[in-house]
């Protein structure tokens, strides 16, 4: 049986550590730059998760999986968020690629647009909590 984290609108939500995931280290210098870039809903967002200020959970900004950067990481459940700018509009079949990548990993991926966030943060915020609760509550 997994061991409960936290406790979310009285649901118990299980770990999902997904553990080895591989890792491109030819990617490592790509980012800095990622995280300096300062896209504005990856801050606004950042700054609701970070230092375990969204139910305590961790989050890891930028993480390296496989031969991909994803936006947003929390280890312990195994879960990915992402943020979906303009720049998705013309890449379907590689979002798709990723995705169903991701997915073979044994992990979630939660996403989201750069205009939702920037504009229905709270709704968003709470989107999250129901998609961690649907996929990790007992």
């Amino acid at each position: 049986m997994k061991e409960i984290l936290i406790e979310i609108n009285g649901v118990s939500i299980r770990r999902n550590l997904v553990e080895n995931l591989p890792y491109n280290p030819k990617l490592k210098p790509l980012l800095n730059g990622k995280r300096k870039a300062g896209i504005l809903s990856e801050v606004l967002f950042w700054k609701q998760v970070r230092a375990r200020s969204f139910h305590k959970i961790d989050f890891d900004r930028q993480r390296i999986i496989g031969n991909y950067i994803v936006d947003f990481y929390v280890k312990i459940l195994g879960l990915v968020i992402e943020i979906d700018g303009w720049s998705h509009d013309q890449k379907g079949s590689y979002d798709l690629e990723r995705l169903k990548y991701l997915e073979s990993l044994g992990l979630h991926v939660f996403r989201i647009t750069d205009f939702d966030i920037k504009n229905n943060l709270n709704v968003i915020m709470k989107e999250l909590e129901d998609f961690i609760i649907e996929h990790y509550g007992h």
